[in-house]
């Protein structure tokens, strides 16, 4: 099995874990951060730093972009457009605001999907629709040498 598709294949597992701030625990809460926190435990052992605690508006006053550089600090930037399944979706929520929203990419091509935690909704499986594609900020990739 590709690293893509055991990282899809774990997302997958967490559908339905009900949504929760701060949490990363399959199947008892998680919020979108959580997710991508719980799959990389899975795929890649223990998480490569502590994760301090963050309020849901991600530092937007500030107009910091933590989430963007944590992502660019551990996960492998992807240029263009091209996404593969299994790879990290970050998303900017409105245009000028900081990037606050996580997904992992499951189908690509017509019937694109990411799996994401959403308020309200929990861990679910959404199709990639435009609006979505449009809030796209940044593609990364897990690193390789899952364990």
């Amino acid at each position: 099995m590709t690293n893509g598709a055991r990282i899809v294949a774990e997302a997958r597992g967490w559908i339905g874990t009900p949504y929760q701030h701060q949490c990363s625990t399959k199947g008892a809460g998680s919020d979108c951060l959580g997710l991508l926190r719980g799959v990389w435990r899975a795929v890649h052992g223990a998480e490569p730093e502590a994760v301090p605690a963050y309020t849901q508006d991600w530092a937007e006053p500030s107009g910091e972009e933590l989430l963007l550089a944590a992502a660019t600090r551990w996960l492998r930037p992807k240029p263009g457009r091209a996404a593969a399944p299994g790879d990290v979706l970050l998303f900017r929520m409105r245009q000028g605001s900081v990037a606050k929203h996580l997904g992992i990419a499951g189908r690509i091509g017509a019937e694109a999907s990411f799996i994401h935690a959403y308020t309200g909704h929990g861990v679910i499986e959404s199709p990639l629709s435009g609006p979505w594609a449009r809030r796209i900020v940044a593609r990364f990739a897990f690193p390789e040498g899952a364990r």
